[in-house]
């Protein structure tokens, strides 16, 4: 989205403040001279992250090497009441890393050692900044891999990963982040560091594991993960099949789970989707459907062919046309780097876009498609979906042109709704890309002001002045009670 930058952010830059002129010597003491930003033109590429509708300048940017020095600048921080924003690659979609003007932004950039490769326990220790993907490639000579795998690993680094919770077009059968973490070493606000988890099968005490996989960065900071390594299958294929409708492949994929099938992935796009990204990859996609599937199965070649088969038989069955199965690697390969090109194809097609992640009941696929196709009507802006459509992850992409007077305003509130519409259906307003900034409003319609008070008791345990990440995931009473004012929320 095209950045609608809040110019006061400038005006806290002023070299005269004395606050930041003191946190400046503070933080230059614990840190070399090159890990600490506060130039303005330095600052300018951590202003926001990929949601660039929101942006502000922080007082500086800290840039640790070691585990030391991280906790050095949590001290200085915590001492000084300056909130802190922990940032790994800055691809989160959801605002989630956006500076907190006169805070710290705290990048684990150059924390991107692969500390271990276990074979025989599968698993790997890596510092926050190695890139998602990276992890398969140090582990392919042991014929191991990462399982999670969202469409930005190329770039995305594992400590966003276990701050949002991500997961990819694999996650169907593989899991999310909280699924493949199995220990994390955590520096807390005040300088504490914690270790949770354990290389073991089971920990002792609450789950403070899953508590802190996808808390966005708001209760801790994480500065090593250890994660399973999944063996990679012997083979899988892909059957990429043609729908006339949405309906219709949304019945189709309601029909595979409800066979007991669990595809290692089953993914769709729509019509406008798959023109974008055709016309971008090339990975011949049937551009007559009005939607495709690509469901893929793997294992051993047995395995392989009878899900292949079954999965077929349903599609058809379905309604399906133009059914084709990948017939070597690269085949494969080419169909899901149409869908995981899917963000950056939309993005040739049009100025500005959304990217919105709203979670519903597979039964409800076809309704909610449909009502989104009307509130593109209404809004008048085009949305092409991409999504995990096994586990009923939507990815609508709202389209617009920030240049419009009113089009900003729209897309918004577009996406509003979308995430509304996913909750009056039971589902959830996240799946993977967080709530950050982009989703803070719409917390007051998934959850009660007694839930929402349970969720701040749980933040004030890790951080009880609030420095962390502040503003984000989690509204106050009080902002609900003027966002259901405004005739916004249900």
């Amino acid at each position: 989205m095209t950045s609608q930058h809040d110019n006061s952010a400038d005006r806290e830059q002023d070299v005269g403040n004395p606050d930041r002129e003191a946190l400046l010597a503070e933080l230059a003491r614990v840190l070399p001279p090159a890990a600490l930003l506060s130039a303005t033109e330095d600052l300018k590429p951590y202003e926001c992250d990929g949601l660039t509708a929101y942006s502000a300048l922080p007082w500086a940017v800290a840039l640790p090497q070691n585990d030391e020095q991280v906790v050095a600048v949590l001290k200085v921080c915590h001492a000084r009441q300056v909130p802190v924003v922990a940032r790994g690659a800055g691809t989160g979609l959801s605002g989630g890393a956006t500076p907190v003007v006169q805070g710290v932004v705290l990048s684990l950039a150059r924390f991107m050692r692969i500390l271990e490769i276990d074979p025989l326990a599968r698993l790997a220790r890596v510092q926050p900044g190695v890139r998602n993907l990276a992890i398969s490639e140090a582990a392919a000579p042991y014929g191991l891999y990462y399982a999670p795998d969202p469409s930005s690993q190329i770039a995305c680094t594992i400590g966003g990963n276990v701050a949002e919770n991500s997961g990819g077009v694999h996650c169907l059968k593989y899991g999310l982040t909280v699924h493949n973490v199995v220990k994390l070493r955590v520096a807390l606000m005040n300088g504490e560091v914690m270790e949770i988890g354990s290389h073991a099968l089971d920990d002792p005490g609450y789950d403070l594991l899953a508590l802190m996989i996808g808390s966005e960065g708001m209760l801790g900071v994480v500065i090593e993960a250890s994660v399973k390594l999944t063996p990679k299958p012997r083979t899988a294929q892909v059957v990429m099949s043609s729908f006339d409708s949405v309906i219709e492949a949304g019945n189709a994929v309601a029909a595979i789970i409800a066979a007991g099938i669990i595809p290692a992935g089953l993914e769709m796009m729509d019509k406008l989707a798959t023109a974008a990204v055709e016309d971008f990859v090339h990975a011949g996609y049937d551009l007559t459907a009005a939607a495709i599937l690509l469901a893929e199965s793997d294992g051993t070649a047995e395995e392989v062919a009878e899900e292949i088969a079954a999965m077929s038989a349903l599609l058809e069955k379905n309604g399906a046309r133009n059914l084709r199965i990948s017939q070597s690697e690269a085949e494969r390969l080419k169909y899901w780097a149409g869908r995981k090109a899917a963000f950056p194809a939309v993005g040739r097609i049009t100025p500005d876009y959304m990217c919105m992640d709203g979670t519903i009941p597979r039964k409800h696929l076809s309704h909610v498609l449909t009502r989104i196709a009307e509130l593109s009507e209404e809004f008048h802006l085009r949305c092409a979906n991409v999504f995990h459509a096994g586990d009923g992850n939507l990815h609508p992409l709202i389209m617009f042109d920030a240049r419009n007077p009113g089009e900003t305003e729209r897309a918004i509130a577009f996406g509003a709704k979308i995430l509304e519409l996913s909750v009056d259906v039971g589902g959830t307003i996240t799946g993977e890309h967080g709530v950050g900034i982009e989703k803070v409003k719409q917390m007051c319609v998934q959850f009660s002001r007694e839930e929402l008070d349970k969720f701040h008791a749980v933040k004030a345990a890790f951080d009880p002045l609030t420095l962390l990440n502040p503003g984000k995931a989690v509204p106050y009473p009080r902002h609900c009670s003027e966002y259901r004012l405004t005739g916004s929320a249900r």
